[in-house]
């Protein structure tokens, strides 16, 4: 624990000290189970008529990674933020080290060991790592001076801890995610946190950097550290820890060893049922070509891209993070210019570098970042949905707000949409329903294309079911779809024919029933070219 941890530092209220009873949210640990570093037990949390969570309980041990599992909107992040000291619990129990407490602020659960690492870094990026590392604790030379080589030592020393190389005086700036994160964890270990909360730390990573990144968790837990693995992603929570929680609707579901479960137990506690299908893709017949893409270049991003879209059929852009899939998908959309080549839509083509042209002319655009490129988070769930489609809703000049609303509950009701009330910031939503209101933005417009940008990242196996059981019924009402998707079960699950961009440029397609991982995933490492059935 951090020195003065067992003094009551200031912020944490101290109300009971060596708790006898046993420790673990809803059962008794056994007998020969090590103390637990952490125990939240049946914690509340409302925000006005909204209850964010109804029975918020996990117990987390020393030396274990713990994975936190549940749908969007079922409570995870509002129980991150009660560890964090963000939120205090309308009601429940925290204890940690067997002190029960109540952390009023961050640094009040800093102080007692907790360290919370979010999705997005929040390094301050013209400073140097090991600033970062150590803002507003840095070591001092007896001329009250930061005493910076001491600095440089310290946060050397960490980093050999963790077993990676990373220079502590380089500017934060320019860092990859993956490395923001490791100084993020850094700083966790510079404050001597025995509990490290992990918030989706992978979604922006590529399979190296998460591979690296759970080496890092590994070292941790052979420390004794306990870390709280939050993810969507069921197949590392496999390879990474070794018990679980799962949450539903704000409320405990049950915990138990990762060895005694299977993806499809947990998505059953996750969602409460048993999905039929994540992918329920319906064999469809294509129409006439909806968009034409022709020998379009953009220098030093991708070159000579060449390929049709048929209404009626799904059509993936495959390929490694940084092969230009999004880049080809923003210039078919008139975001970013193209140097050379041609975008047809029913056969006209469309001026280069106008969104409006590409809009007028049928086509809607889900980006992959919702939060910074598809809505206005500070905007309404009415103001949000209706942004694609003011033109359509003006009258003589004027929104009229009851047209802005009707449309925004048609299509809430459409896409089963969870929300507390219309005119409530986009923010406050779930990221399932967040991607939800883009694609309400964009359905509004009646589309004849519509390109998707990694449909599912970040969302929970519920919401992807329904995202993919949405993008089925567009397909069978004669929609054209482009999507750009990482996650290769996905690919292979919805499309009908599959891209494979390699280094900016298409090396392989494949046929639905042709199209496998190992195919794939040579194509998208430049081993071979794929073709078309």
């Amino acid at each position: 624990m951090p020195s003065g941890a067992d003094d009551d530092p200031g912020g944490i209220d101290v109300s009971t000290e060596n708790r006898d009873e046993p420790l673990d949210g809803h059962a008794s640990a056994a007998a020969d189970t090590p103390e637990p570093l952490l125990v939240l037990r049946q914690a509340t949390k409302s925000f006005g008529s909204v209850r964010a969570l109804e029975d918020g309980s996990i117990t987390l041990y020393p030396g274990e990674a713990h994975a936190l599992l549940g749908e969007n909107g079922a409570g995870k992040s509002t129980l991150v933020k009660i560890l964090a000291g963000v939120h205090q619990p309308d009601a429940g129990e925290l204890i940690v080290a067997g002190r029960t407490l109540v952390l009023n602020g961050p640094a009040a659960s800093r102080a007692v060991g907790i360290s919370v690492i979010y999705q997005e870094p929040t390094l301050f990026p013209d400073l140097s790592v090991a600033e970062n590392i150590f803002m507003g604790r840095q070591p001092l030379s007896s001329f009250r001076r930061i005493d910076k080589v001491e600095m440089r030592r310290q946060a050397e020393a960490v980093f050999r801890r963790l077993g990676v190389v990373l220079d502590p005086s380089r500017p934060a700036r320019g860092l990859s995610v993956a490395d923001q994160q490791i100084v993020e964890i850094a700083k966790a270990i510079s404050f001597d946190a025995k509990v490290i909360v992990m918030d989706e730390p992978t979604a922006a990573l590529t399979s190296v950097e998460v591979d690296r990144l759970f080496e890092v968790v590994r070292a941790l837990q052979a420390e004794s550290a306990a870390v709280l693995f939050v993810s969507h992603r069921l197949e590392e929570v496999f390879a990474l820890c070794q018990r679980m929680t799962i949450m539903r609707d704000g409320r405990f579901v049950r915990t138990s060893l990762i060895e005694d479960e299977s993806i499809d137990s947990i998505i059953r506690s996750m969602v409460g049922r048993d999905l039929e299908s994540l992918f329920p893709k319906t064999a469809t017949v294509p129409g006439d070509v909806a968009l034409s893409v022709e020998r379009l270049t953009r220098e030093g991003v991708f070159t000579d891209v060449s390929f049709d879209v048929r209404r009626g059929e799904i059509v993936a852009l495959a390929g490694l993070v940084g092969a230009g899939r999004s880049e080809i998908a923003r210039a078919i959309f008139g975001i970013d210019r193209h140097d050379a080549g041609t975008v047809r839509m029913e056969g006209k083509p469309l001026p280069n570098g106008s969104p409006l042209a590409a809009m007028a002319a049928g086509i809607g655009f889900v980006p992959e970042d919702r939060r910074q490129q598809g809505l206005v988070m500070d905007l309404g769930i009415d103001h949000n949905v209706a942004l694609a489609s003011l033109s359509r809703l003006s009258r003589n000049g004027l929104i009229h707000r009851s047209d802005e609303r009707n449309l925004a509950i048609d299509w809430a009701s459409r896409l089963q949409l969870k929300f507390g009330r219309m005119k409530n910031a986009v923010s406050t939503l779930s990221g399932g329903n967040q991607q939800k209101v883009v694609l309400a933005k964009w359905l509004a417009r009646h589309p004849s294309v519509l390109i998707i940008d990694e449909p599912t990242r970040g969302i929970d196996v519920g919401t992807k079911a329904e995202v993919h059981r949405l993008l089925d019924q567009l397909v069978s009402q004669g929609i054209a779809v482009l999507m750009i998707s990482s996650e290769l079960p996905e690919v292979l699950g919805m499309a009908d024919r599959v891209l494979v961009v390699h280094e900016g440029r298409l090396v392989g397609e494949f046929a639905r029933k042709d199209a496998d991982e190992a195919s794939i995933m040579r194509a998208a490492t430049g081993q071979t070219v794929g073709a078309a059935a």
